[in-house]
Parts: structure tokens; sequence; C-alpha cells
């Protein structure tokens, strides 16, 4: 069973050539993002977007060059995930990096594709999986099961009519039993890797460790922190803009389609080393939470991402923020302010113009409006996306795994009408 990645890839544009990247990459979303670059052939993909950053400059006026992103969510290596999409898609995105700088010139080896594509690759500073260790087969091989019970359940709902919950059962176990392509469901979903497990438990030990041993240090130093941080606050000046018009409505035309969205945004990172560091200590904490503790479909309590991830590019001057998540933008930014306001702004007060806080936590994101507007105004179009398994929301997900777990084994009546009543 595999753990999940998250791939991206940043390569810069130059100014003449971004207005080309743009038609591209629009083209591909009115052909359809799936079509053009065949994502469904590409092993393990659950994700993937295309997105034009524009040129911007950072904190001190310097110029930041324009760049196309490419990100993914996968079941495979990088490197892995990198050469199976070079197979599906090598011609569409000799169309997209043709216009950047170094690619490889068109008819080149696939080997020199990747090679460039890999010499691009950004690491994430925090990566949230929702639920580790569900791949995307699992995903649609479940979804599947559930149709098919569904179906057999609606086919002979007279002859069930009456029956108890446990008999009930019974018939769909039988109907499940007697189709091969189904026999998978008999067993639980595999548990990933071994050795990936062990690199986990050992960062799960390790970093508390090295806190403990940085502790007379870190005891001296967080007062100092926590003072500079007072300090800094007082002095940022939070944005009065509100999110142009045209803006939004370019943002609105790529959502709202299917039951999940994609949300990408990037932002410049206050002036300063110790904004700097501040931001780069607490998106290291950040992953350490999501790869140990909200793993299970919860992150802090917002139960409607898929994944999410936190980058820093152009030598940390700016960072991009990007998640795919169910519903309309309104609920999924609500869910935010109303259950994780404190992370939100530990996150992005460190960046130019967000909301004013207080002691890094309190304050920003409860001042709804402001916060609203900032975060649309960073905004970016999501121009290209495609999602293996659109129609299905993070919920959906969650349902279909218990309707798996609960299908064979020992239930009592009790649980067994609760699994019923999944279907």
């Amino acid at each position: 069973m595999p753990h999940q990645s998250a791939v991206t890839v940043l390569a810069t544009v130059p100014p003449a050539r971004v207005d080309d990247v743009r038609e591209v990459l629009e083209e591909a979303n009115r052909k359809g993002a799936g079509k053009v670059f065949r994502f469904a052939e590409v092993e393990g993909l659950h994700f993937a977007r295309l997105v034009l950053v524009p040129q911007g400059s950072d904190n001190a006026g310097a110029l930041l060059p324009a760049s196309v992103l490419y990100m993914s969510e996968v079941d495979v290596s990088p490197s892995a995930h990198l050469a199976d999409l070079v197979r599906a898609a090598g011609d569409e995105l000799d169309k997209v990096f043709g216009y950047c700088d170094g690619y490889p010139a068109g008819g080149a080896p696939d080997g020199e594709r990747i090679a460039w594509l890999r010499s691009r690759c950004v690491p994430c500073a925090a990566f949230y999986v929702n639920t580790v260790g569900r791949g995307r087969r699992q995903v649609l091989n479940e979804a599947r099961l559930r149709e098919a019970i569904e179906e057999f359940l609606d086919r002979h709902a007279a002859e069930l009519l009456g029956r108890s919950p446990t008999r009930i059962r019974a018939a769909v176990q039988e109907y499940v039993t007697g189709r091969k392509d189904l026999a998978w469901a008999r067993s639980r979903p595999a548990r990933p890797a071994l050795r990936w497990r062990i690199r986990q438990a050992a960062h799960l030990v390790g970093v508390p460790l090295a806190g403990l041993v940085l502790s007379p240090f870190l005891v001296v130093a967080l007062p100092v922190w926590a003072v500079l941080v007072r300090w800094h606050e007082r002095r940022d000046v939070p944005s009065r803009k509100r999110p142009d018009r045209d803006h939004v409505r370019e943002l609105a035309s790529y959502e709202d389609f299917v039951a999940q969205n994609p949300f990408t945004a990037v932002g410049v990172v206050k002036p300063g080393r110790f904004r700097r560091i501040t931001l780069t200590a607490i998106l290291f904490l950040v992953d350490y939470g999501v790869r140990h503790f909200f793993k299970q479909g919860n992150l802090a309590g917002v139960a409607t991402i898929h994944f999410a991830r936190w980058l820093f590019i152009d030598g940390k001057r700016r960072v991009i923020f990007a998640s795919n998540y169910d519903g309309s933008l309104e609920s999924y930014m609500d869910d935010f302010i109303d259950k994780v306001a404190w992370g939100l702004n530990a996150v992005f007060s460190n960046g130019l113009g967000y909301p004013r806080t207080r002691w890094l936590v309190m304050g920003g994101a409860n001042d709804e409006l402001a916060f609203k507007h900032y975060l649309r105004s960073h905004q970016l179009p999501t121009q290209v996306w495609y999602s293996a398994y659109d129609t299905l929301t993070a919920h959906n997900l969650r349902t279909n795994a218990r309707i798996r777990a609960g299908l064979f084994g020992t239930l009592s009546p009790a649980e067994t009408e609760a699994w019923l009543a999944l279907l």
C-alpha cells in the first residue's frame, strides 16, 4: 500500500512568454484538463494542477519572476510520477514548459524532460494528507463497491423487505463474495511500506528528543522571541485592499463545477530575517503536526480538505499555499475561521498585508471580512485542475471506507444496523 507524496515543479517564464503560457493553460482548461494531459493514465494520481504564478515584487521592491507551477498528489515517488507523467502527456508538457528557461528542445528524449522537471522540483515546507495510506485505487474501488451494494439492495428491495439487518447484511456478503471483481473487498487495505513507517516513527520521536536537547536554549530564546513577535506586530501595516472585481470573476470562472475545488494562493513574506525564520519554524511545526496527528481525515477540526501544502519560492521571499477541498470557497473560509483561526494566524500573519494579529495567534482571521479580502486578493486562478474522483467528498471517502470495513467480520446487531444506515 502506498503513502502519498506531493510533487511540485516550478519553472521560470520569461516576461515575453507569460501570455503564451497563459493561453496554453486556458486552452487546456477549455478542452478538459484530464483529456488534454491524460491524467487518468498516470499511476496513482489523485489531484493535479498547473498554475501561472505572476511576476511580483518582494517586500523590498525587488522583482520576482513569473513562473509556471505544476502540483500533484500521488501514491508513488516523485521520480516515478514524473516519468509516468512524461510518458502520458509529454507533448502537452512541451507546450506548457517549452516557454520556460532551459526546457529541452522539442523532440528531446524523455530522459532529458524528466531530468529537467526533477531539477525544478520544490520541497514542501508542510504537507497535509486527509487519510495517510488511502490510495487512489482504494478510493475508486471502495466507491465502486458501494455502488454495487446499493444497486443490489435496490434490485432486491422487495424480497429483502422485512428481513432483519443481520440477514440483509448476510445477503450482501453472499452477493459480494459471488463477484470475482469484488474479491478484494474481503481483505483489509494494506498498510504503507514498513520502511516508510519506520522513517515516520523515527521522525515522530526524533523531533521531541531534539527539542529536549535544545530545551535550555529554548527556555531563554522563547520569551525573547515572543517579545520580538509583539514588537513586529505593532509595526505591521495591514492591507486595506479589496479584491478586484475582474479578478474575483476570473477566479469564480474556475470554481464550483464538481464536488471539490482547488485553492492556490501566493503571498510575500514580511521583511526581515525574523519573519522568515519565524515562518520557517511555524511551518516545521505544522508539518510535524499534520504528519503525525492530523492524518485521519481531520485538520484541527476541518474535515473537508483532501490535501494541502505550504512551500517557499523565490528564496523564501514568497510562499504558496495550495489545497483540494470540498464545497464552496465561502464555506471553506468559514470553516477555517470558525475552527482554526489561531492556526491561520500563526502561518499567514508572516505574510505582507495580513490583518493585524496579537501574539501571533490572536486577532487576524477573526476579522472575518478583512481576512476574506486578503485571501481572495492573493488567490491565483487555477487554470488547469484535475481530480481522479471529482464526485466524491472527503465524507464520501470516509463512508465508503467504513462500508468496506464493516462488510465482513463480526458485528453486533446494533453495529449491523448502523452499517446498513451508511448505504
